[in-house]
């Protein structure tokens, strides 16, 4: 089988020859990866044997200075500062009612480039399983934009400012999205979206405030993949498993960045009564194993994992979370993909 043909039979929850395999990894790990193994970008994925690839549009908008200190600035004008992703510098709608809100300067979907997206997924001539759309944080921004105390309290307290938001979010978003598809649906595979909804003790928000606010939205835009006959997965970090049936209700295809140590997120539990409706990607622990273990200690986890998660196909195999620290040892991280070689075949 091809990389494509394998993600695709297990989107299907068939068995396909072997589990696919997923990486994703911080800018660190990987610059530090390719070093060591004297690989370029594809040379190590294929080391890796991972069965993805991903194609995105290119920001050409406006880009006016950033105020002193902060390290960068989102599209919706949350400036931000500190380590990594770092921390909003202020929340601008936190007190705004709705003729604010409306006159907020929210940005323009054309700001995103699409014109080479087709060319560069077609480089890969259908050996792997294409992962395109934007990125979608609708949830992330909302906080930026609120707080995140403010957004829960506006919640009870003022629903139709949390509406309006999160539409316009959303109406940029599912207008990105949708130029990316028109000019290049046929090329890709799977819609990618990620929004966090999970902690390490369970959900941000309980099941009827999720489908009260949020649900209407992912909804959206999982109609938009399927409106494109693309399969749609979510990266959803934490412990989110009261919300995985309002998830499948509104025909997620699959649920990326399965966390085992999270609360509720049991992997037998998920697989015994999730996972014939949506596959799972992800589920050997990044954390404790992948940076705390020793190759050997990897690989019989790895083995453990897939031995729950394999049968009947609807599974990805891959790190818990996407963004593979830098401080995860190399030797680990390639016992974990030997490992699901190894132990992943089907036949």
């Amino acid at each position: 089988m091809t990389s494509r043909e394998r993600v695709l039979t297990a989107f299907e929850h068939q068995e396909p020859d072997r589990v696919p395999a997923w990486c994703g990894a911080s800018t660190e790990f990987w610059e530090n990866a390719k070093r060591v193994l004297a690989l370029d970008d594809e040379g190590l994925r294929q080391r890796l044997g991972d069965d993805f690839r991903r194609v995105s549009a290119t920001y050409v908008g406006p880009e006016p200075p950033l105020s002193e200190g902060v390290t960068s600035r989102t599209v919706f004008g949350i400036e931000r500062r500190g380590l990594g992703y770092g921390q909003p510098t202020a929340h601008p709608l936190a007190e705004a009612n709705l003729a604010e809100v409306e006159s907020y300067p929210w940005p323009d979907p054309k700001w995103m480039d699409v014109s080479t997206i087709r060319r560069n997924a077609e480089k890969y001539e259908r050996q792997y399983a294409i992962l395109g759309g934007d990125w979608s944080p609708f949830f992330h921004d909302a906080v930026d934009l609120f707080g995140m105390d403010t957004l829960f309290l506006k919640m009870y307290d003022d629903p139709e400012v949390v509406d309006a938001v999160l539409k316009h979010l959303v109406d940029y978003y599912a207008t990105v999205s949708q130029r990316i598809f028109d000019a290049a649906a046929p090329a890709i595979d799977i819609f990618f979206i990620g929004n966090d909804f999970g902690t390490q003790r369970g959900p941000l928000l309980g099941e009827p405030l999720f489908r009260r606010f949020v649900l209407p939205h992912l909804q959206r835009l999982i109609d938009l993949g399927h409106d494109y006959g693309l399969k749609v997965m979510l990266h959803c970090c934490g412990g989110y498993a009261p919300l995985i049936p309002a998830m499948i209700e509104a025909g997620l295809d699959g649920l990326h960045a399965v966390q085992p140590s999270c609360a509720g997120m049991d992997l037998a539990t998920l697989k015994r009564e999730f996972g014939d409706k949506i596959l799972f990607n992800g589920a050997i622990d990044s954390h404790h194993v992948l940076i705390r273990g020793t190759p050997d200690f990897v690989r019989e986890q790895t083995r453990e994992v897939l031995n729950i998660m394999k049968p009947g196909g609807g599974y990805v195999a891959g790190a818990s979370h996407d963004w593979i620290l830098e401080e995860t040892p190399l030797e680990n991280v390639l016992a974990m993909f030997d490992a699901i070689r190894e132990f992943g075949a089907y036949q």
